[in-house]
């Protein structure tokens, strides 16, 4: 009784979509590209700042930047900074519907791989205390994106997907709590995820019960149900690449088209060895997948009809990207990676 039951709730909460109205875009902050990534839980300030302004431009009309909304003492301050009169009789600024993910760069993916809390068993003691360091971890930058974009003031607000209830059967998501998220969103605020540590409801019948849920994932799954008008992923590169792009002649792919069945092919620039297998490296670390997840969730995302702009975060191509310049035509200037269906 009690397993009909939760398979009932299972799927009702991956068969119907709890936001009301159309999100205007959902946006990935690459972990590569807000935390320098060979310094363990080392945020990259710069450009972490540089990406919440950007956010900011794209998602409040107003070249009058609102008040800023983080409260909290900064390490280094001997105070909080806090003006309530800044607010004063303003009216709310409207502020378009975005949801935000991040990824974990330098931080959880050290604790997850050195503790395979990726590959499930926590009945072992050392898995169990990854996964709690992981949460640490991944918990702790999420609060500093959450603050970043706050102080640009926007209405930001932290969403665990381990808290609020998302779960994976054999590593694939079987449930997830969207409406929390929708809610957030229809009060006005503007939900930042991130990749997390969280239970596997399958996995855990054999002692495992625990996998690492990308980021990726997250935005590929809250794409489906929240049909988000484009989706921009933005990393520490300027997108795709035939190699790694630090080889040479290594070639920028602009744009990838995504056929019925999932597949996809380099549309442009068109390359001399059309089956030539592109290299998709991953970083030793890297627990979930690296730009081959990334790929494959871009091209979920694009059979849905929804444009898919992957782009350097923090440059003017990517702030064109989130504006929605991108959703006419692609300029010839423009640097980045586009995923997009074929139909």
């Amino acid at each position: 009784m009690e397993q009909n039951k939760n398979q009932n709730q299972t799927q009702t909460s991956l068969g119907h979509s709890p936001f009301t109205e159309p999100i205007h875009c959902i946006v990935k902050l690459g972990g590569a590209a807000i935390t320098c990534k060979n310094e363990l839980e080392m945020i990259n300030e710069e450009i972490l700042q540089k990406v919440s302004e950007q956010l900011r431009q794209a998602m409040i009309s107003s070249s009058e930047k609102p008040p800023g909304m983080d409260w909290s003492k900064r390490p280094g301050d001997s105070e909080t900074f806090c003006n309530p009169e800044e607010f004063g009789d303003h009216s709310v600024m409207e502020c378009s519907r975005f949801i935000v993910v991040h990824g974990a760069g330098s931080f959880g993916h050290f604790q997850a791989s050195k503790s395979a809390v990726h590959k499930g068993q926590l009945n072992k003691p050392l898995v169990k205390g990854g996964f709690v360091a992981t949460r640490i971890s991944v918990t702790s930058l999420n609060l500093e994106v959450v603050r970043a974009l706050a102080r640009e003031g926007i209405p930001s607000i932290g969403m665990s997907p381990f808290s609020c209830g998302w779960f994976t059967s054999e590593r694939h998501i079987s449930s997830a709590d969207l409406s929390s998220v929708a809610k957030a969103i229809d009060s006005g605020f503007t939900p930042v995820l991130h990749g997390d540590a969280i239970l596997d409801e399958i996995l855990l019948v054999c002692f495992q019960g625990c996998t690492i849920l990308s980021g990726d994932v997250i935005i590929s799954h809250l794409a489906t149900y929240s049909k988000p008008k484009y989706v921009v992923f933005l990393t520490d590169v300027y997108g795709v690449y035939d190699r790694p792009p630090t080889e040479p002649d290594a070639i920028l792919l602009k744009e990838i088209a995504v056929a019925e069945d999932g597949s996809w092919s380099v549309v442009k620039p068109k390359l001399q060895n059309s089956s030539k297998q592109i290299d998709l490296t991953l970083a030793a670390h890297d627990t979930t997948g690296g730009m081959k997840t990334k790929i494959s969730e871009a091209a979920i995302i694009a059979k849905l009809g929804i444009d898919v702009y992957i782009v350097k975060a923090a440059t003017s191509h990517s702030l064109r990207a989130l504006n929605g310049d991108l959703r006419s035509s692609i300029p010839d200037d423009w640097l980045g990676t586009v995923v997009r269906s074929l139909r």
